[in-house]
């Protein structure tokens, strides 16, 4: 059993960690359960909290609190670990496919783990006749799954835009004869953006990401041309159009950043997208090796803190005024949640989870890309090293020790295996500064669902 509690925007929140269960308390709940945590002798529980409480007050409070452990809503058992050797020995399916349809770009972004592109390799187009194998193998390969997502990366996917064309053409075919729906995606940096690309993928992809760091000073730091001038003022009105375009159709999109050292007050990154007229919006703080100088170094992890919780306060705000939007990392789900294997596992990387080079190869995702280390087969051959597969699989919450007690394991799921290899050599380890900073994600999202149920109550 496990509760974490916090305090955020003047509510006092306790979140039952194997349950899911959030409560919203007062002091003396809140005192209890601090009480609760550090003693079971409910005699030493009492002594305490009459020292601040009458004793009618603690005893109406501990029944409280004994019925809601009654109702599995707090002090529950972790029902999840005892089934984590026979989740680490299931059989998967491939459910998802990152197609690097273009190892070329068309910008120099500094912090770019792709190199401009190339992935530690040769500039290369996929071509048509690859990605139709990529789609075959994952087709054979996803055994009776319907969905199937598939991505298209880079690079620059829009330098390979024919073939994105043809290759969902043929994804199409597919569908109706092998029972399968393929969910399109396409992540681009606008540049080559035009109305014809718009509408293909409004019609044609089921969401779609369009890269921009937020003000323009900001964005043009990091993400220039390659001749060093701006790209902010080129690609900024053709992603308001195309946003606009999907919101009135319903369609899903979002803006993506990456926040540096240099900008530490992302949030106000994130405004400056909302106040540009985006309502999905994700900025991600950059994973770079320390010597860096963009790269997030540890003391700024409480700069960063601070600004989670400016934004989260900032968007609640808005809400009311009517200017409301979506912030990714904000955005979890309390009453479903994630599937028990999504929340054991996170992404599927290197098993329900593939990347595809434009010559083909397959790796566990697209930040493993020409790691040879990393290296698991191609689309003729398919998966042949599936030791690694099997490795990764072994990557799960309660594989790592530090996520086997972090509240946020069932959030997070364990986090991202690149990022702790490339800061740990492993791939079953945590990276220390995305853990803070995920935790105090999950805190915020935690809150602003509690702080508007508040808002509902109220009414």
């Amino acid at each position: 059993m496990q509760i974490h509690q916090y305090e955020n925007n003047g509510l006092k929140i306790l979140l039952d960690v194997p349950s899911g269960s959030v409560h919203v308390v007062d002091d003396i709940v809140y005192d209890a359960v601090t009480v609760m945590q550090e003693t079971a002798d409910k005699a030493e529980i009492r002594r305490r909290l009459t020292r601040e409480y009458e004793a009618k007050e603690v005893e109406e409070v501990l029944a409280e609190l004994d019925e809601l452990k009654a109702a599995g809503m707090l002090f529950t058992d972790d029902e999840f670990r005892p089934a984590i050797e026979s989740f680490a020995n299931r059989k998967t399916v491939v459910k998802a496919l990152c197609l690097h349809i273009a190892h070329d770009c068309n910008l120099a972004c500094e912090y770019c783990f792709a190199e401009e592109g190339e992935y530690h390799g040769r500039r290369a187009l996929m071509s048509y006749e690859t990605g139709k194998k990529a789609l075959d193998y994952v087709v054979a390969n996803s055994g009776s799954r319907t969905n199937i997502e598939v991505d298209f990366f880079g690079g620059e996917p829009l330098m390979n835009w024919q073939v994105v064309k043809d290759l969902v053409a043929y994804g199409r075919s597919l569908e109706k004869e092998n029972n399968k729906n393929f969910r399109f995606t396409l992540t681009t940096n606008g540049v080559l953006l035009n109305d014809e690309i718009m509408d293909f993928c409004n019609k044609e992809m089921d969401n779609v990401v369009m890269s921009i760091d937020g003000r323009k000073e900001v964005h043009d730091r990091m993400r220039p041309f390659r001749n060093g001038k701006s790209s902010y003022d080129l690609i900024m009105p053709k992603f308001q159009k195309f946003a606009a375009q999907r919101r009135e159709l319903g369609l899903k999109y979002y803006v993506r950043g990456t926040y540096t050292h240099y900008n530490l007050d992302f949030a106000a990154d994130v405004l400056h997208m909302a106040d540009m007229g985006f309502d999905q919006i994700s900025v991600e703080p950059v994973v770079a090796p320390p010597e860096e100088p963009y790269a997030i170094r540890p003391e700024d992890v409480d700069i960063l803190i601070e600004q989670y919780d400016l934004l989260a306060k900032e968007m609640l705000k808005r809400e009311k005024e009517g200017r409301g939007f979506n912030f990714f990392h904000f955005m979890i789900d309390l009453e479903g949640g994630p599937c028990v294997y999504k929340r054991l596992s996170g992404c599927g990387s290197g098993t329900e989870y593939l990347a595809v080079t434009p010559w083909g190869d397959l790796y566990p995702c697209h930040q493993f890309v020409g790691m040879e280390d990393f290296l698991l087969g191609n689309v003729d051959e398919g998966v042949k090293r599936t030791d690694l597969v099997n490795t990764f699989k072994t990557c799960n919450v309660y594989a790592k020790e530090e996520c086997s007690k972090c509240f946020a394991r069932f959030y997070c799921s364990g986090g991202c295996a690149a990022n702790s290899y490339n800061f740990t050599g492993k791939i079953n380890d945590v990276y220390e500064i995305g853990c803070r900073l995920q935790r105090k994600r999950i805190e915020c999202a935690i809150m602003l669902k509690a702080a508007r149920a508040e808002d509902h109550t109220e009414e």
